[in-house]
C-alpha cells in the first residue's frame, strides 16, 4: 500500500480530454493510486496557484489534466518553485505528456507515480520571445490553421470553412519563414516551420504544400486534427537559432498552441526548464 501523497489538481473544462466522465476516471485513477486531491483549479475561471501558495498548503505536488497550452500556463506561474509537476492527458493532442511518459496511458503513468518510478526531471525546452515553448512551437504564415482548429474544437463548420479559406490564402501568399542562423533549408523559406525541443537540440521540420497532391495531403492531415503527419522534410538539430521573414517584419508563432506575433529576426534557444516535471522517459 503506497502513501497518499496531497496534490493541487489543475484542469481546463475546454481542453480534449476533459468532459465530466473522463475527468471523474482521471480523478477516481489518481484515488487509487495514492494521490488524494487537496485542492483544486479550474483553468482559465480559476487563477492558477503561486509557489507561495502551494507552500502554504503543504503542496509539493501540482497535476495538470489539461492541454499543452494550459500546461505552458500552469509551468509559467510555477517558475523557481521546489515543487514537482505532473502532466495528465487531458488535452487533444497531449505532445508534452508524451514527451514525459511515452506512449504509456493514463492508469499507467499514475501506477508509475504511486510505485515511486517517475523520476522528477528538468528538460530542455525552447526559449522565445513570446514565452517558453515545452512542446513545441511553430512559425510562418502556416500558423493561420490555428484558427482552423480552433473552429474544429468548438464544432463550428461555418467558422472552420472561412478560416481555412483564409488560412489557405496565407500559407499560399505570405510571407515566408526562412531559417537564417545556422542556414538551414531554403533561402526563400516556408510557409511553416515546427521547432521541437529535445535534448539533443531544437528539431527544425518545414511543412509546406505545393502541388495539388500536397494540399490534399495537407487537408487529410488537418482533418484529423493532426498536421504533423502533412507534407515536411527535417531540416537539422540546432542548440539555438534565427527565423526571419524573408521580406522582413514580424511573423506568427504558436507557441504550445498558443499564438504571438514576434518582430524581425527573432532567435530561439534551448534552456533548461526551472520547474521539476514527473517523468519515465529517461531523456524527456
Amino acid at each position: 500500500m503506497h502513501e497518499a501523497r496531497r496534490i493541487w489538481f489543475i484542469n481546463n473544462a475546454a481542453s480534449g480530454s476533459n468532459d465530466v466522465a473522463l475527468l471523474a476516471e482521471c480523478e477516481k485513477l489518481c484515488g487509487q493510486n495514492a494521490l488524494t486531491i487537496a485542492h483544486r483549479t479550474s483553468f482559465p475561471e480559476q487563477e492558477l496557484p503561486t509557489p507561495d501558495v502551494l507552500d502554504a498548503a503543504g503542496i509539493d505536488l501540482v497535476t495538470i489534466y489539461a492541454g499543452d497550452g494550459t500546461v505552458n500556463a500552469t509551468l509559467h506561474a510555477l517558475a523557481g518553485w521546489s515543487g514537482a509537476v505532473l502532466v495528465l492527458p487531458g488535452g487533444t493532442m497531449n505532445l508534452f505528456y508524451h514527451r514525459l511518459f511515452g506512449k504509456a496511458e493514463l492508469a499507467e503513468v499514475l501506477m508509475a507515480v504511486a510505485a515511486g518510478e517517475a523520476q522528477p526531471r528538468r528538460p530542455a525546452i525552447i526559449s522565445a520571445p513570446c514565452g517558453n515553448a515545452y512542446a513545441g512551437l511553430l512559425a510562418g504564415p502556416g500558423t493561420a490553421w490555428n484558427d482552423v482548429r480552433e473552429a474544429m474544437r468548438s464544432k463550428d463548420p461555418l467558422q472552420m470553412a472561412s478560416g481555412a479559406q483564409a488560412a489557405l490564402a496565407e500559407t499560399l501568399f505570405g510571407d515566408m519563414l526562412a531559417c537564417e542562423e545556422p542556414p538551414l533549408g531554403r533561402r526563400d523559406g516556408y510557409p511553416l516551420l515546427l521547432l521541437t525541443p529535445t535534448e539533443a537540440g531544437i528539431v527544425v521540420e518545414a511543412y509546406h504544400a505545393e502541388t495539388a497532391s500536397e494540399y490534399l495531403e495537407q487537408a487529410a492531415a488537418l482533418a484529423r486534427r493532426d498536421f504533423r503527419n502533412g507534407p515536411h522534410e527535417r531540416l537539422g538539430t540546432a542548440r539555438s537559432l534565427t527565423l526571419a521573414n524573408v521580406a522582413g517584419g514580424n511573423f506568427g508563432v504558436l507557441v504550445d498552441g498558443e499564438p504571438c506575433e514576434v518582430d524581425g529576426p527573432t532567435r530561439f534557444a534551448l534552456v533548461e526548464c526551472d520547474v521539476h516535471l514527473l517523468a519515465t522517459v529517461a531523456d524527456a
